[in-house]
Order: C-alpha cells, then structure tokens, then sequence
C-alpha cells in the first residue's frame, strides 16, 4: 500500500474517545513528567514533499500541510467572519489538515480537522492572552480550527469501495494502479465544488471582478492584491483562463502528511540518530534549548521543558502529534500558560465537553521556511480541542477550540 494509503488507515485505525471526566490537563507537566502519554497510542505526523498532485485533492482524503485545503465538503464552506483573523480582519492562512474518521459512527465516516492561522506574530501574541476569555467576553482568535465530518452516504463523494482494478486512475495522474484505486472514490459521480478565491485558493469566492468578470475572491483584500500583482494586465484579455497558477505564492509550501506510530522509535536517542539532512538542525535545537533554560525561571518549566525536547528527540522531525484515547494529555513544552480543565470551553454546538485530540509542533515552521526572525511567526505548541462526542450539528463545518503557548516573550 501506499504511503498515502498507510496515512490514512493509520489514523482510521486511532481509536477515539474521552478524556477522563477527574483529568486535569496541567496535572502532567506541573509534575514535570509525562508518563500519562507514555502509555497511550500516539500517532505521529511527518512532511513529505508529493510526487503527484492528485493525491492531495479531496477525493483521495488527504492530511496536508501548506497549500491550499481540501475541502471535504466542497460547497459549504465557512463564511463571513469566520474567514478572517479576528485581531486584523485578514483573510486567514491555511495550515494543515487531518483525516481521522470515527469509524463507530455513521455520521462520522468521514472526518477532517482544518487548522487556519494568521501569518502574524503580533496577532499571534494578543491571541495568546485572548484566549483565556469566557462567558460574554468572546475572544478574539488569530488560529482557527474547523470540524467537517459526512456520512457514508454523501452528495460528494461514492459509498462504494474501489475496485481496484484501474479504472479509478484518473487520467494523466502518473500514479500506480492501487494508490488511484485508494485514492478516487468519487470518479462514479458528478463532481460538486463551489468556486474559490482565484488569489489565495482557500476561502469562497463570492465577489467577481467588474472587470473581466470572470476571476473571483473571498475579500476586498485579495481583489486589490491580485489587481496589483499582475490581473489589472491580465483583466483586459477576454481570452483569459483562470487557473492555479494565479494563487498567490504567499501560501506555505504544500506537502503530504505521513503518519507513523511513536512506538516505532526508540525511547533513547542521541545526535547519531537525526539524519545528516534534517530538516532539524540538531545545533539549532540545542542553542534554543539551552537559550530557553536560561530564560526559564520557574524550575517546573525547566524541568518540563527538558522532558519535552527528550520526548521530541525520538523523531524530531515530527510536526504533529495525534492522541485523542482516554485520559490522552499533550505533550506540554512548558508548565506556564497552560490551561485547566474549566479554561477549554464546552462545545459550542451541543453543549458538551471538548476532548484533547492532537497538537501541532514549531517544527512545523522549518518545513514552511518561516525565518528565524524577531518577528517572525513562531509557537511552542498549539493543541486542538474537539466536541467529545463530534456532535453533528446543522453547519458543514464547525469551530472547534484551540489553545495557543507561546515561549517566554524574551525568547522571540
């Protein structure tokens, strides 16, 4: 099987379910141990560059980073302030997706979680103290995650199994016989997509240009950046074609997540165990490693800081860690800013309670070649919350909770 194919049985197979009611979130690392995780199955998420583009379009279920997203469902896309970086009103920025099905439920055969973000680290900053606001506060947020989920039975894609006898290979896609197989569901049904943003290729394209009245954006904003990078030219030829090659090249570099089992690498390691081409410098970590130790003045965030990097060093060119099994924790690199069990908001569509369910590493920003600028946007983990019981509610795509911990400021 492919190594798309392994990505996504991988996380069909993770088991999903509570976090223990008596759990409290910060227990773990105020402790300075992480234990707790030791014994859950954790998943692990890896980039790799694709060698087709097809295998990242919606029908093949992808987890992605960078690029564009694959809207699971194509149509009823978030909308209006929902789009947008609530501290600058920019449209926000596409960082990556999962695919994890809950194969208990029907509603839930299919299962993506969307994580958008605004490339600003000023907003990442007031989002960071934002986040802690409740009841009639509601706060403002500069990373967002969306919950789509569909039955079985869809408009979109087939509730047939793949032949795999090649006629699923969709036509000029270089692929082998079962990666197309694996991959397209759907090529026995009408294809149903709503037009995008012809200049981020993320958000609905729902205002067209009075020009050639032809290319589409999701903002003012993107219709005068696209006008100023080139479409005032090409809006005055009526032959004009409008395809990818207009999105803006502001996105993150686009690559395919593969998933792998955390037992499969070794509890102790040393520098002989990175590759000599890691993307992860080992010289880097260790300077910010010993950088942030000196910064550290709580002891509890020393302590937990050097058993986070001991955990991350089993295989540390992993951007995303997924566990969402009973009393799963994150992996926290600081006891400091993190929150309590009362500071993750119920669901706000049933009224239930939000589970941990995976988090996202700074490494992550190596692969999206983010500087290591001052200014430059940069986290230590941003863990993601889910409705407990992944509640199906009216709307195509639901908000789920984020939680944002940032270094010590004096570290940026």
């Amino acid at each position: 099987m492919s190594a798309m194919g392994d990505s996504t049985e991988k996380l069909k197979g993770v088991h999903i379910s509570s976090l223990d009611e008596d759990d409290e979130v910060e227990e773990v690392v105020e402790e300075g141990d992480d234990s707790e995780e030791e014994g859950e199955p954790v998943t692990l998420g890896f980039l790799e560059k694709t060698k087709n583009h097809w295998s990242l379009s919606r029908h093949v279920f992808p987890s992605k980073a960078g690029g564009v997203p694959a809207w699971l469902d194509p149509v009823n896309l978030p909308s209006g302030r929902s789009c947008v970086c609530d501290i600058c009103e920019e449209p926000l920025q596409f960082l990556l997706q999962i695919y994890a099905p809950i194969t208990e439920k029907e509603s839930t055969f299919h299962r993506t979680l969307f994580v958008f973000m605004c490339p600003s680290m000023s907003c990442l900053l007031r989002d960071q103290h934002e986040q802690w606001k409740r009841g009639q506060e509601k706060p403002s947020r500069s990373v967002k995650v969306f919950r789509c989920q569909l039955p079985c039975s869809n408009p979109f894609y087939s509730s047939e199994a793949p032949r795999n006898d090649g006629t699923d290979k969709p036509s000029g896609s270089g692929g082998t016989t079962i990666d197309c197989a694996i991959a397209l569901r759907s090529t026995r049904i009408p294809s149903i997509e709503v037009s995008l943003c012809n200049w981020c290729g993320t958000w609905k394209g729902d205002k067209v240009c009075s020009g050639c009245k032809r290319t589409k954006y999701c903002s003012h904003k993107h219709q005068v950046v696209h006008w100023r990078s080139g479409h005032k030219i090409d809006c005055q030829q009526l032959s004009l074609l409008v395809d990818s090659s207009s999105i803006s090249n502001a996105l993150w570099p686009e690559y395919e997540m593969i998933n792998d089992d955390e037992s499969e690498y070794d509890a102790e390691v040393s520098d002989y165990n990175i590759p000599p081409n890691s993307l992860v410098s080992t010289n880097k970590m260790d300077d910010t490693m010993n950088s942030l130790l000196d910064i550290f003045e709580v002891n509890s965030d020393k302590k937990c800081w050097a058993s986070f990097q001991q955990r991350i060093a089993r295989a540390p060119e992993q951007v995303l860690r997924y566990c969402r099994n009973a009393s799963a924790k994150p992996l926290w690199p600081m006891s400091s800013g993190q929150p309590s069990k009362a500071d993750i908001p119920n669901c706000c569509y049933c009224g239930g309670p939000s589970d941990f369910e995976f988090q996202i590493l700074p490494q992550l920003l190596f692969y999206f070649g983010v500087k290591n600028d001052a200014d430059s946007l940069d986290w230590a983990t941003i863990v993601v919350y889910t409705c407990k019981s992944s509640c199906e509610a009216s709307m195509a795509y639901k908000e789920e909770f984020p939680w944002v911990q940032l270094y010590p400021t004096s570290a940026i």
